[in-house]
C-alpha cells in the first residue's frame, strides 16, 4: 500500500484534567471512524489517559495513534498523529502549545487559570494548527498573534473576558492608590 502525503498531520488535540474529564479538544480528521462522534472521541481519550495517567514516557501508541503527553499541576496535554507520524514533529507541537498557554496564563498554567482564559486557548489551539495542518510551532509568534493589548480595541469588539480583565485592572489599580 502506497502511502499518499498530506500536511494533515495532527490528528487532534487535547487537554484533559487529572480525573480525564475533557477541558479542551480539537478533532481534526472526523471522518476517521475513532473520532466520528462526541461519544467516540471521549472513549479515545478515556483510554489515553488510562494509558498516560501513570507512565513515565512522553510518547505513547494507542489505537494507531502515536499521542505525546505532557502533564503539569492538575492537567494533561496531548497531541496525537498517524501511528507513521515523525513522534518529533508532534512533540514540538505539544511544546508550542504548552509554551504559548503559559506564557498567556504567566507560568500559571492550571485547570481554574484554563477555564478563566479558555478563549486564548482556543486561539492558541487555532494558531497551532487549523483542520490538521500544522501551522507554527513558535510559541512566542502563536502570543504576538493571541495576545492582542485591549487598550487598541474598541470596548464594542472586545470579549466578556478582556473587558472584565480591564475592569478588574481598575478597581486593583483604584484600591492600591
Amino acid at each position: 500500500m502506497a502511502l499518499i502525503p498530506s500536511l494533515k498531520t495532527i490528528k487532534g488535540i487535547c487537554i484533559l484534567d487529572n480525573d480525564g474529564k475533557r477541558v479542551v479538544s480539537k478533532y481534526y480528521d472526523t471522518t476517521d471512524e475513532t473520532f466520528a462522534t462526541v461519544k467516540d472521541q471521549k472513549l479515545f481519550e478515556g483510554k489515553v489517559f488510562k494509558a498516560t495517567e501513570k507512565a513515565n514516557s512522553e510518547i505513547v501508541a494507542i489505537n494507531n495513534y502515536t499521542v505525546v503527553y505532557r502533564s503539569n499541576v492538575d492537567l494533561f496535554f496531548y497531541v496525537f498523529g498517524d501511528s507513521r507520524e515523525n513522534e518529533l514533529m508532534l512533540l514540538s507541537v505539544l511544546n508550542a502549545l504548552y509554551d504559548s498557554i503559559s506564557m498567556i496564563l504567566r507560568k500559571n498554567v492550571e485547570k481554574r487559570a484554563i477555564f478563566e482564559n479558555m478563549d486564548s486557548v482556543l486561539l492558541i489551539c487555532d494558531e497551532v494548527a487549523d483542520r490538521g495542518i500544522l501551522l507554527e510551532c513558535d510559541a512566542t509568534n502563536i502570543v504576538n498573534r493571541v495576545h492582542v493589548r485591549t487598550e487598541d480595541i474598541p470596548l464594542s469588539e472586545q470579549t466578556v473576558s478582556q473587558v472584565s480583565y480591564d475592569i478588574l485592572k481598575s478597581f486593583n489599580w483604584l484600591s492600591q492608590s
